[in-house]
């Protein structure tokens, strides 16, 4: 993203847009004061998200043993009734599903390519699932501490190594099959990158007209093979995200907040919730409601405004498709492809 001498005056900044991921999935009841059980308490949190000034939501589900669930008629049943409920939210898909281990001692892992795929065939339909680019580790203990993990399941040793060995399959076989369904479904891809070499490999797929579309995308930050914290890093990723790309950061535990006052101040957008943190200072927990909450307040102490579900939705460019390559370049104010026998950097087409 190339940024002007008047870039970081907030007058001049999309309005923020806040993710909200109420339903963690990686706890168990107990581990988070507000982790939602009953479909009632699913509808709720997101209400309470919205009210909170919350436009996205981050989608997952649990059984009433506690256990996330697998099954696509169980997000069919929230996804009607969230319809209902938050009407002006975007509702994202968690592109895992669940990623938990059914017991202790068993593995943390994503699901196989073929049950993810049945996330284009949801009924309702959502607006986005998110997607994983490349396989790579995943393992989101690695930068937490003992603090940020006492008292939860994952202090567990057993429950701790399922989620240090944890690996995301999302091979050239996943992703190129998995666009192409949602495409023809109507769902917007939102994808999920850890590295520079992820977005670089978006980028070829946007140039190879197998995504013609708005790039939508999270920063996520959370270690273990994704990136890290270090806030030039993020820093050169919103470097390196295309103008008209549409970008989130994503971290975990107590960097949420630094990491995201990063993002707000810059004009980008940001994620937080139960997912991702339980804590507002070490030993203090912290709901989803009200990290939502404290967003506001930094953003709006910054003197930037929050989006409307309305705006939100407009921001995100819902149902928005392009015709090919060259449009969608064009549209995301990248460079065109070479053409045979051109020499010299490529320009921007006037």
């Amino acid at each position: 993203m190339h940024f002007h001498d008047d870039s970081l005056f907030p007058e001049n900044q999309e309005k923020l847009v806040i993710q909200a991921a109420p339903y963690g999935p990686e706890w168990l009841p107990g581990d988070a004061d507000d982790l939602p059980l009953t479909m009632d308490e699913h509808v709720q949190a997101a209400v309470d998200c919205y009210n909170a000034g919350a436009t996205v939501l981050h989608i997952h589900v649990r059984e009433l043993d506690g256990k996330g669930s697998k099954r696509m008629s169980m997000f069919n049943e929230l996804l009607g009734r969230l319809r209902q409920a938050v009407p002006d939210m975007v509702l994202q898909i968690g592109g895992s599903i669940s990623f938990a281990p059914e017991d202790e001692g068993s593995e943390a892992k994503w699901l196989s390519y073929d049950t993810r795929h049945l996330l284009a065939d949801l009924d309702p339909a959502p607006d986005q699932v998110t997607i994983a680019i490349n396989t790579s580790q995943m393992n989101i203990v690695e930068i937490m501490t003992d603090d940020d993990l006492a008292g939860t399941s994952i202090a567990k040793p057993e429950y701790y190594k399922a989620y240090r060995d944890m690996v995301v399959e999302a091979g050239p076989g996943f992703y190129l099959e998995h666009l192409e369904r949602l495409r023809e479904n109507g769902i917007q891809p939102h994808f999920q990158l850890a590295t520079l070499a992820q977005l670089e490999t978006v980028e070829r797929l946007i140039r190879a007209g197998v995504h013609t579309g708005p790039l939508i995308l999270n920063y996520v930050a959370i270690g273990g093979g994704f990136a890290g914290r270090h806030p030039a890093d993020l820093i050169e990723f919103v470097r390196r995200v295309p103008d008209g790309a549409v970008l989130t950061i994503e971290s975990s535990m107590r960097a949420v907040a630094p990491m995201n006052a990063i993002g707000i101040a810059l004009g980008v957008h940001v994620r937080v919730g139960n997912e991702d943190n339980l804590w507002r200072r070490k030993g203090e927990r912290m709901t989803t409601v009200e990290q939502v909450e404290q967003m506001v307040q930094i953003s709006e102490a910054l003197g930037r405004d929050i989006a409307t579900g309305a705006e939100a939705k407009k921001i995100y460019k819902l149902g928005e498709y392009y015709s090919g390559a060259d449009e969608t370049l064009a549209r995301l104010g990248m460079v065109p492809n070479r053409r045979p026998g051109q020499r010299g950097p490529m320009l921007r087409v006037v």
